[in-house]
């Protein structure tokens, strides 16, 4: 490729990639489930720009083009809820969601506060739950999404870095 992907912390002016980014990258858990309501795929260019500013949120680069994203705010309980996670179907595989994953928990921790982290995803998604566990998630229990896809809920205590994925 001749460019190395690299981590930082997302600006209002990558909303729009990100927006595009979520919505390519969803399409394929939509088919999964047959459901392409899922909130990934219905949210507003708005939202998105109001979560970029608010929560903890990092994307993944390719020169100037967003190729990843993660998104982390703390809840009431002090967990970190860790979500939409999504890498370019191009470059899946390459350990690019595994290097976003870290780069929120390490911020959640060190700047917010965050004692444990929370993701959820949907029980058919095994490449996922692949990622989770390989770096350190264990299944906590489950939960039905408001779309109504049934997600399997994982949970890590912070300062539990497992091997990189």
């Amino acid at each position: 490729m001749g460019m190395s992907v690299t981590i930082s912390a997302a600006t209002e002016q990558d909303v729009e990639q990100i927006f595009r980014l979520q919505y390519l990258c969803f399409q394929s858990e939509a088919a999964l489930y047959g459901n392409y309501r899922i909130d990934p795929l219905v949210q507003s260019l708005d939202s998105v720009r109001e979560e970029v500013l608010a929560d903890c949120v990092f994307v993944a680069r390719l020169g100037d083009e967003v190729v990843g994203s993660v998104r982390g705010s703390v809840t009431e309980d002090g967990a970190a809820a860790i979500g939409k996670l999504c890498v370019h179907p191009r470059l899946q595989g390459h350990g690019i969601g595994a290097r976003l994953l870290r780069a929120a928990e390490s911020a959640l921790a060190e700047e917010r506060g965050a004692k444990k982290f929370r993701l959820h995803t949907g029980h058919r998604s095994e490449g996922n739950l692949r990622l989770y566990r390989r770096v350190g998630y264990e299944t906590v229990g489950t939960s039905k999404g408001a779309d109504g896809v049934e997600m399997i809920v994982l949970e890590k205590l912070a300062g539990a870095f497992a091997a990189t994925a």
